[in-house]
């Protein structure tokens, strides 16, 4: 389902995609070179952005898959990384020098037999023949004074920098030039010829091709397809010979037969996908991926991402709070500006060794999906600081339950349940309300994400909790956070400047064993209480206590998850209505 949503996805974006034989590649260095073949410069086509260097994106001609110990007898039509092209030592993690060097001389010797092998009609053409004598007549002179040049420090820093050439004289790389695009497009061409009332070609084999359901030539072995942190060869498909996978004689792809056609189909859509910023997020170490059927879901495709990532458009940093708005609007109204008809598709790619595993695939009608996120919205709103954001994204959610706020210490797999919950609908997952409880007592600090967070878990699992303080609620784990907190603020009160609170010394206790800390916290209080200079903030304190011992009959000796989940939302829902009521007296006053 997968290939045959991303091959039709291909098929509605049409020219927005590389035509088939060529796909989207970052070059941030070209060689210039003069008609005889001789070194102009190294033109460094870089930009910045952000404060980044990144490189132009070009239609090059379609890279092909190569590993294993003779990945080097394949390169690529007038492209490739600089080990080929320059002879420079592309080292990998673990090998050798003498192995690197070995390799780049070996890389560099495919390259230059794959320009000799091109045919004659191709030779022709003047960049071709540029770059033939460029190897020709100057190879070593040509190497040497480009090593020289004052930004190859610049590109040999970059591991396995790819290049390519372009003509002096020219705005664009020599392989847009039309002599090698036509070339190109008669490889594609003759890779999908079909030999006749035969299942054999020479060099292809036939099938009914499970995408199109039609009988073409089959691919062999599929495009690479690679996401943030997997190699560069990484793919989607892969196959393995003599591995249990192989029956009634067909090996690797020809046992899951996929055509030319429409694995480039795929394969580009899929390429597309993960470099587009409009399709595509990171969540940690995952891609995210996704697209509508129809065009007249673009609009929700185009905003779909600013509900989970951080990393949306800068120079709109309220695009958030307008497009939840939007979501809200269009939910409760009913009024779409899109088609909310249409499916739409979420793709979760994890890095994994040389191949890319799927996390997730979640597939259903826009409506159906707004409904969803609308929701989760909802489950995760509760009273907030009035200079905060007004809607959470999944990075803040995911990010308050993990070591020092960082992505990378999330607990495993994690982020493909939190987004899957959301996008089924379904209860959030028990270590999200885990590795938050775990984070609160290792801090001793509920912050407005993790009192959301525990929250909305309960909500999923049919608990009521209130999005503010509920003076209603009888849940002791509730009334002890509420508790807790006014004894807090009591302190803070009375012995202004404290380098530590009582939660500093006795949050992990008071929410997991109150009975063992409680009776000693409230004759702790009693002194605090007694230390008040002013007497209506004292009577004030004293009411909220009384209020909530009446409906406290006992201290529990332990607290389960949700009950220390209800702890940790009294405690700050009770922290939060102390600010909230601050700042009403602090407008009063300043209306006077």
């Amino acid at each position: 389902m997968i290939l045959q949503a991303l091959y039709e996805y291909a098929q509605r974006k049409g020219d927005a995609l590389p035509e088939d034989g060529f796909e989207s590649k970052e070059l941030k260095f070209l060689i210039k070179i003069k008609e005889d073949g001789t070194f102009v410069r190294l033109e460094d086509v870089r930009q910045e952005k952000d404060g980044k260097f990144i490189g132009r994106i070009y239609q090059v001609p379609q890279s092909i898959k190569r590993s294993g110990s003779k990945s080097y007898e394949t390169t690529f039509l007038l492209w490739d990384h600089y080990g080929y092209i320059l002879n420079e030592p592309k080292k990998e993690k673990g090998e050798s020098n003498e192995k690197a060097i070995s390799d780049a001389a070996k890389q560099n010797h495919t390259f230059i037999e794959s320009l000799n092998s091109l045919p004659d009609s191709l030779k022709k053409d003047k960049g071709v023949a540029a770059i033939i004598s460029f190897y020709e007549k100057y190879q070593k002179d040509n190497y040497t004074i480009i090593k020289q040049d004052e930004v190859w420090s610049d590109c040999v820093k970059i591991p396995g920098c790819n290049l390519s050439f372009i003509l002096f004289g020219d705005d664009y790389p020599v392989f847009y030039r039309e002599a090698v695009k036509d070339y190109q497009r008669s490889i594609i061409v003759q890779q999908s010829i079909m030999e006749p009332n035969s299942d054999v070609t020479s060099d292809n084999v036939n099938g009914v091709c499970l995408i199109t359901g039609e009988k073409a030539v089959i691919k062999r072995l599929h495009s690479q397809t690679p996401i943030l942190g997997a190699k560069s060869t990484a793919s989607l498909i892969g196959f393995q010979k003599n591995s249990g996978y192989d029956s009634y004689g067909k090996e690797q792809s020809y046992n899951a037969p996929v055509s030319v056609q429409a694995e480039a189909a795929y394969t580009k859509a899929l390429n597309h996908l993960i470099k587009s910023k409009n399709n595509r997020f990171w969540l940690g170490k995952d891609t995210v991926v996704f697209w509508a059927e129809k065009k007249e879901a673009e609009q929700f495709e185009s905003s779909f991402s600013v509900f989970f990532s951080k990393d949306f458009d800068s120079d709109d940093p309220d695009r958030c709070v307008h497009e939840v708005k939007n979501l809200f609007n269009a939910v409760n109204t009913g009024k779409f500006d899109a088609d909310f008809s249409s499916n739409f598709y979420v793709l979760c790619l994890s890095p994994n060794a040389a191949r890319i595993a799927v996390r997730f695939w979640e597939m259903g009608k826009v409506e159906t999906f707004a409904k969803r996120i609308k929701q989760h919205f909802d489950d995760f709103e509760i009273t907030r600081p009035n200079d905060s954001v007004e809607h959470l994204n999944l990075y803040q959610i995911l990010s308050a339950t993990a070591l020092e706020h960082k992505m990378d210490n999330i607990a495993p797999n994690l982020t493909g349940a939190v987004m899957q919950s959301i996008l089924k609908g379904l209860p959030y997952p028990v270590i999200l309300q885990q590795q938050c409880i775990r984070r609160i007592r290792g801090e001793q600090k509920v912050t407005r994400e993790r009192a959301a967070i525990l929250k909305a878990y309960l909500i999923r699992i049919n608990k009521e909790v209130s999005v503010a303080l509920d003076r209603n609620e009888k849940n002791k784990g509730y009334l002890l956070g509420r508790l807790f907190a006014v004894f807090e603020k009591v302190q803070q009160d009375t012995h202004p400047g404290l380098n530590a609170t009582i939660v500093d010394r006795f949050y992990g206790a008071a929410s997991t064993n109150p009975r063992t800390v409680f009776a000693q916290l409230s004759r702790l209080n009693r002194h605090h209480l007694s230390s008040y200079d002013n007497a209506a903030f004292r009577v004030n304190r004293e009411k909220e206590i009384g209020e909530i011992m009446n409906l406290i009959d006992s201290f529990p000796a332990h607290l389960d998850l949700n009950e220390q989940s209800y702890f940790a939302i009294g405690y700050y829902h009770e922290k939060q209505s102390f600010f909230e009521k601050t700042n009403k007296s602090e407008e009063t006053e300043g209306d006077n």
